[in-house]
């Protein structure tokens, strides 16, 4: 029976994970290593995260410089980075690449608040998929006495009510990061 509501967790906690992955990827105006988190470098033919073939240094709080382990994919990590649609322009040197993290305008941080925002509604919904999922599953098992459906459909409620706080907490706390100038 509380299998439903383990599955369910799982899966909740998996929304959530990646709820904070994506926040994690939004600029906040400070120079960040996870900036580039989600940027893959072509690397002997295959797709590789660019936090494996280099190091990442974040300088003066405005400045990320790159520095590929392998010297023969700078231009190739140059190009990964202009490409990955940041809105950063690297500068590609003899053996690394460096990013100067501009400030952010107002209207920036605004469109980043509202994307962080939109990433949270994503993940609402998610959350309530799986929890009208696991309702569906509880309502099919013809093993469950009635009270113990009524319970368990109660507890999958208060599940997915703390993962929509949690969601909405996270996001909100980005929003606050983004905003403050």
């Amino acid at each position: 029976m509380a299998e439903y509501l383990e599955i369910a967790e799982e899966k909740m906690m998996d929304t959530l994970d990646n709820l904070e992955g994506n926040l994690r990827v939004l600029r906040t105006g400070r120079a960040s290593a996870s900036l580039l988190e989600r940027v893959q470098v072509e690397y002997y033919g295959s797709m590789m995260p660019i936090n494996q073939l280099s190091r990442i240094q974040v300088l003066e709080g405005t400045q990320l410089v790159v520095k590929p382990y392998d010297r023969s994919i700078v231009k190739a990590v140059g190009h990964a980075i202009a490409a990955a649609n940041l809105g950063l322009n690297p500068l590609t040197e003899a053996d690394l690449v460096r990013i100067n993290v501009p400030q952010l305008t107002q209207e920036r941080r605004e469109q980043l608040a509202k994307e962080a925002q939109k990433y949270g509604e994503e993940a609402k919904v998610a959350v309530r998929n799986i929890r009208r999922n696991c309702n569906e599953s509880i309502k099919k098992d013809k093993t469950i006495t009635e009270d113990d459906r009524d319970g368990l459909l109660e507890d999958s409620q208060e599940l997915t009510d703390s993962y929509i706080k949690n969601i909405e907490d996270a996001v909100n706390a980005k929003k606050k990061e983004i905003l403050n100038v």
